[in-house]
């Protein structure tokens, strides 16, 4: 597909991956709803952008759920429609399970998962409307398996693989796509992000996250997976045979993550 004219909607454009994917599609001279919670970052990602593309910053906190309706109204009124809503937004965390106070769980399970099933269902009428549309949503290996440090994380992402699945499958008829993108380790901000067990953040940054992919290379691998409708792609590097371990050698993948070093 070509994305010139069309409307891209990226939720967590203001940084890391998000950022990485703004500036790629608007240099495809795609149109650009760019979201997040700093309006000030987001400004500064629209400035950045290719001359020649219409651009809306339009704030979004994925936690309040009940402001997603009005938010999408104003924002199909300005660009007119939305044309591939992009899931990027999410947190995640580095405490053991039981060392997590319950309301840190809640919070990044609404973030990650409940915040863009919300948003999700909050675009999707105009698409079925139009029996046309595209929804990406950005998961992780976590939605495939599972470590230590991560224990809501890859719930809300094992999560977004159980709606999105069953959800290509009620909208097919529809002419609905929705490619799944399950990235490995990453060179964003979002280890520095991870929240503790008290909901700190942990403002460091893990040795693996350091050295991983640039979010630039991966934005144009989500990009490719866009243009050939792809179902669901991985992205990384060693980390990828966790999947193949996962599904033909389970145990092996066990014992491998109860030793291997997560961060």
């Amino acid at each position: 597909m070509t994305f010139k004219d069309k409307t891209i909607w990226i939720t967590g454009a203001s940084s890391g991956i998000g950022e990485a994917l703004a500036y790629a599609f608007a240099e495809r001279d795609a149109n650009l709803v760019l979201s997040g919670r700093n309006k000030e970052a987001l400004e500064k990602v629209k400035s950045n952008c290719a001359f020649g593309s219409e651009i809306l910053v339009q704030v979004l906190d994925l936690e309040k759920l009940d402001s997603f309706e009005e938010i999408v109204r104003k924002a199909t009124q300005k660009m007119k429609k939305i044309d591939v809503l992009i899931n990027n937004a999410g947190i995640t965390q580095r405490a053991l399970a039981k060392d997590t106070q319950f309301e840190v769980d809640k919070k990044i399970i609404t973030i990650n998962l409940l915040g863009t099933i919300a948003l999700t269902k909050a675009v999707l009428p105009q698409m079925l409307q139009r029996k046309q549309g595209h929804l990406v949503v950005i998961s992780s290996l976590m939605g495939k398996f599972a470590s230590p440090l991560r224990s809501s994380y890859a719930a809300s992402k094992h999560g977004l693989h159980g709606f999105f699945d069953a959800l290509r499958a009620e909208t097919f008829r529809d002419n609905i796509k929705i490619t799944l993108i399950c990235p490995g380790f990453i060179r964003t901000q979002i280890s520095m992000n991870a929240l503790k067990g008290d909901g700190s953040k942990q403002n460091s940054m893990d040795d693996s996250t350091a050295s991983g992919m640039a979010p630039e290379k991966l934005a144009g691998k989500i990009i490719r997976a866009i243009e050939k409708e792809k179902k669901e792609i991985t992205v990384g590097g060693f980390e990828i045979l966790a999947v193949y371990l996962k599904r033909f050698f389970p145990g092996i993948l066990s014992r491998i993550i109860r030793k291997v070093k997560v961060t």
